[in-house]
């Protein structure tokens, strides 16, 4: 690892937010283990608690400690879309924090069963998952009900200081991933 990376990588250890391109828009992320991080991410975007967020890596590997143990037919199912722009809503690995699985709507204690994973091969993020070897927390970049920030510009105005901002491009015209439950089947974003 290059002292550039080392330095990406203690950011991100200490509860640094960073930005980065995805496919579709630029990603607001962080380590998916650091409370920390995603109290801040969470509060940097007002976005609910309950709403969950997606967990992201270049490698199924990294993605394995946040699941439950799958059957071979899911497994298929799961690899049959990865690497590339789906995301499969998994049964989530006990225990597992609020804050990336979610709640069911008005469910106090009701934690959602799933947990939202993708391993996404779009270059410059495979390239800095691979870079740091760990997964990232990939939510849009924007306040919460806000417009997609699209552009490393965008976001070092939006963000300033407070996010780390990775240069890179999002693919024109590209859409957000797909979202579908791995056990149902049932589609939840197009």
């Amino acid at each position: 690892m290059d002292a550039r990376t080392r330095g990406l990588r203690t950011f991100l250890d200490k509860g640094g937010l960073v930005a980065y391109p995805t496919r579709a828009v630029y990603g607001l992320g962080c380590d998916p283990e650091n409370h920390l991080a995603l109290r801040a991410l969470l509060r940097l975007k007002s976005r609910p608690v309950h709403k969950g967020l997606i967990v992201v890596a270049d490698r199924r590997d990294l993605l394995r400690r946040f699941h439950a143990p799958l059957s071979a037919e899911e497994e298929a199912r799961l690899q049959a879309r990865w690497p590339g722009g789906h995301t499969w809503l998994v049964p989530a690995r006990q225990p597992l924090t609020t804050w990336l699985r979610g709640r069911k709507r008005g469910g106090e204690g009701d934690l959602r069963p799933r947990i939202a994973l993708r391993q996404d091969d779009y270059a410059p993020l495979a390239r800095l998952c691979r870079r740091l070897n760990m997964a990232l927390v990939s939510t849009s970049a924007n306040r919460s009900g806000g417009k997609p920030l699209k552009t490393t510009r965008a976001c070092r105005q939006a963000f300033g200081s407070r996010v780390r901002v990775i240069w890179g491009r999002c693919q024109a015209n590209a859409r957000p991933s797909t979202v579908a439950d791995l056990i149902t089947g049932r589609v939840t974003r197009v």
